[in-house]
């Protein structure tokens, strides 16, 4: 994980809000997409990566995306610029081997391979 990396998170009330929120997090801003979590019996939350100026401009995208998401809640949210590793270590915020193709492709060191199906 790059140290310079930022983290971001956003939870809602609502699986069609989590949803929109990540599809536009990684439509607005060059971020990885390193999972979510599923909170409470309606409650999810989607975690970033990326340079800080991306993970900012990807948030605001994912933050009015969940406002317009029919019957979907903003719960909180909130960017880290450069979190602790022990933090990375502990909560599921870091790089995955399932997510290093969409990585490499946000450095530009690749183009992810979407399979088609």
């Amino acid at each position: 994980m790059p140290s310079q990396s930022a983290v971001g998170s956003i939870e809602t009330k609502g699986f069609p809000g989590i949803l929109a929120a990540a599809d536009a997090m990684v439509k607005a801003g060059r971020i990885t997409l390193v999972g979510y979590i599923r909170v409470g019996s309606a409650r999810f939350t989607v975690n970033i990566r990326g340079d800080v100026s991306e993970v900012k401009t990807a948030m605001a995208a994912g933050i009015e995306a969940v406002k317009k998401a029919e019957g979907a809640t903003l719960e909180s949210w909130v960017i880290i610029p450069r979190p602790h590793q022990n933090v990375c270590a502990v909560l599921p915020i870091d790089y995955t081997e399932s997510v290093e193709v969409y990585r490499q492709a946000v450095e530009g060191n690749t183009a992810p391979y979407l399979q088609q199906g």
